[in-house]
């Protein structure tokens, strides 16, 4: 997240993990927090709220921690740019009960295993997101450092990817026609390795 408490990042498809390690050693960065399990859940009100705004609120999980985040609406660009708060939550449990307690609901779930990257005087992160759908390249930085990076991991803007985890799994449900409610592991396993058998780099 940038200083200024905005969040300007875009997301990269790549073939797997070891593609994406390859291609981040090839440009120099090196892992700066190891490869973790993350469980991530989205609350809205009933009615909701957030979604119909295009802001969100979201409890993740990681072992013993927990963390919240609120994400503004994000601005119209090539770049995904929000708003973006953060806070670690000591008592995880607690605070889901309250969050029940003043008409919050978990309305979707999602599971990925992420390790981060930085190169020497980096302006920016990059993240490897193994996810139940596929793996992704994730670029958080300044505009200029995350088209910088893209290209010398040989990307193009075309292949910029601005879209939510919950809206690339809605897309990947309805390409392979599962009907599950959320992106878990357990869950998908069979059907994403299916899918990705035909498909590529977009």
């Amino acid at each position: 997240m940038a200083s200024d408490g905005r969040e300007v990042e875009i997301k990269l498809r790549v073939k797997n993990a070891e593609e994406a390690l390859r291609l981040l050693r090839d440009a120099g960065f090196h892992e700066s927090k190891a490869r973790v399990f993350e469980k991530n859940t989205i609350y809205d009100t009933e009615a909701a709220d957030l979604k119909r705004s295009a802001r969100l609120l979201r409890l993740r999980e990681i072992g013993n921690d927990y963390k919240l985040t609120f994400k503004g609406a994000p601005e119209p660009g090539k770049h995904k740019s929000r708003e973006e708060i953060e806070t670690n939550v000591e008592n995880g449990p607690a605070f889901v009960t309250i969050l029940q307690r003043l008409g919050y609901k978990p309305t979707f779930r999602y599971e990925k295993y992420r390790a981060e990257y930085e190169a020497k005087n980096s302006g920016g992160v990059a993240t490897v997101d193994e996810t139940p759908i596929g793996t992704f390249l994730e670029l958080e930085g300044e505009p200029d450092w995350i088209d910088r990076t893209a290209r010398t991991l040989g990307y193009k803007e075309k292949d910029y990817i601005t879209a939510s985890y919950a809206r690339l799994f809605f897309e990947w449900r309805e390409r392979s026609g599962s009907t599950a409610a959320h992106m878990l592991f357990d869950l998908l396993h069979d059907a994403v390795s299916s899918d990705q058998s035909t498909g590529n780099r977009g």
